[in-house]
């Protein structure tokens, strides 16, 4: 039976830069107010809730649950640099005092993709690596690509040599509808193929143009695309991580938005899978 479970992301009020640092607190609440079941904190965003107490504390104030961390790093090289393993270790031993939560990779993008397939092959052993030490503490982790122009994982022909990668005993892919969309893919048809993999979901919405639209105001099949999930008995979160011009510049208002688009649009075809099972 499918449990499908809708969150918030961070980076909505990352984009506004250091005004949102250190308010997971906040963000937790808007969040929580906005119906969403659970949160995915970027590291950078943490703050004072990565002391595990202190997390624990909002976490049970706010009802919610802390469903993902997601850790960006560079990992350009053929291993881990020693800084890039010792945030790693950190963020894993704080994954370890919160059970369940899912521990999401993500590259920082590059400026260009020269010497793609060498930087290709660097970014699978880095996440492979870390995903095994993680897997070694009982933690799941995902692998989440992005669209940038300077992303070594971003196209069809990139999304191949990727999956075929990930070492699928630890380390699941988190498809990001936004950034398959961007990437020139349809959506549903890269979930659809890499199904198996599938541990985790990012849902961001698009204008036709490309431009991040706000939920439900562009060309994504979110409706479809849950329905697939429930039908094939997903278990885990879809994570809202809201990009457009709006969540930049007001993300409470926009998670509030979303909220509402999410409880009306999604959440019903999510439970229909439910009440079937």
């Amino acid at each position: 039976m499918a449990t499908i479970r809708f969150g918030c992301q961070t980076y909505s009020w990352l984009m506004s830069g250091d005004a949102n640092r250190d308010r997971l607190d906040h963000i937790m609440r808007v969040a929580a107010q906005a119906g969403f079941a659970g949160l995915e904190s970027e590291v950078v965003m943490l703050g004072r809730l990565a002391d595990p107490a202190v997390m624990q504390a909002n976490l049970t104030a706010n009802a919610t649950t802390l469903g993902a961390v997601c850790l960006v790093q560079d990992w350009r090289g053929p291993g881990e640099t020693p800084a890039e393993r010792a945030e790693a270790d950190r963020i894993i031993a704080l994954l370890g005092r919160f059970p369940g939560t899912v521990l999401s990779l993500c590259q920082m993008p590059g400026a260009d993709r020269v010497d793609l397939r060498a930087r290709q092959t660097n970014l699978l052993t880095c996440a492979n690596t870390i995903a095994r030490r993680a897997a070694d503490q009982g933690i799941r982790c995902t692998y989440h690509p992005n669209s940038p122009a300077g992303s070594v994982y971003r196209t069809a022909e990139d999304y191949e040599i990727l999956l075929a990668g990930l070492d699928q005993r630890v380390l699941g892919y988190a498809p990001d509808l936004g950034h398959i969309a961007a990437g020139g893919m349809d959506p549903l048809a890269i979930v659809k193929r890499y199904r198996s993999q599938v541990n985790h979901v990012h849902f961001k919405d698009m204008f036709p143009d490309r431009r991040w639209a706000p939920m439900g105001g562009g060309i994504i099949d979110f409706a479809g695309i849950v329905a697939y999930l429930r039908d094939t008995a997903y278990d885990g979160w879809i994570m809202v991580e809201d990009e457009c011009e709006q969540a930049e510049h007001d993300p409470d208002g926009a998670t509030a938005n979303n909220g509402v688009f999410v409880r009306e649009k999604l959440v019903p075809i999510a439970k229909a899978g439910a009440a079937k099972g």
